[in-house]
């Protein structure tokens, strides 16, 4: 993974859920948690949104905004979203430029099988856009909870 703490982070302009297009830029003022997931659906990712949304509240007391991210499509967000009632914003980078330019866009290998895949990742942002937190291979259980300490201190 090649951004640290300190970088700006790279901005995008993605797809995401409810039609709704998401840009970085869109929250400047706010803190931004930045989590990379594989897919929508799946006991993981499914877990690690659910975390984030029962935190909900509490990230918006630390003026903080939650958006996850995978190749899943926006329509496919939207029906992962309304499944298990998540509050987190979804964007969808069906391309993986996102992907490349936070180096989560990776080889994975399972049963001897290399692939590329997304690797779970969590970046927290301040509200002028620089990386404050870098989480790069996160493991799910109790995540958000560790996230949420680091944006109350910043």
């Amino acid at each position: 993974m090649s951004l640290s703490i300190g970088d700006k982070a790279p901005q995008f302009t993605l797809p995401g859920n409810d039609g709704a297009t998401l840009s970085l830029n869109d929250f400047t003022g706010k803190n931004v948690v930045l989590y990379f997931y594989p897919k929508d659906d799946t006991p993981g990712c499914t877990t690690e949104a659910k975390d984030f949304t029962a935190l909900g509240a509490q990230f918006d007391a630390a003026n903080t905004v939650i958006i996850g991210m995978s190749k899943d499509t926006a329509a496919k967000h939207d029906k992962f979203i309304a499944k298990h009632e998540l509050t987190v914003l979804l964007a969808s980078d069906e391309e993986g430029t996102a992907l490349e330019q936070y180096g989560v866009w990776v080889e994975k290998s399972m049963y001897g099988r290399t692939y590329m895949g997304i690797q779970r990742a969590t970046f927290l942002i301040d509200g002028s856009g620089v990386i404050r937190e870098v989480w790069p291979k996160v493991k799910v259980k109790g995540h958000a909870a560790e996230v949420l300490e680091k944006a109350q201190n910043l």
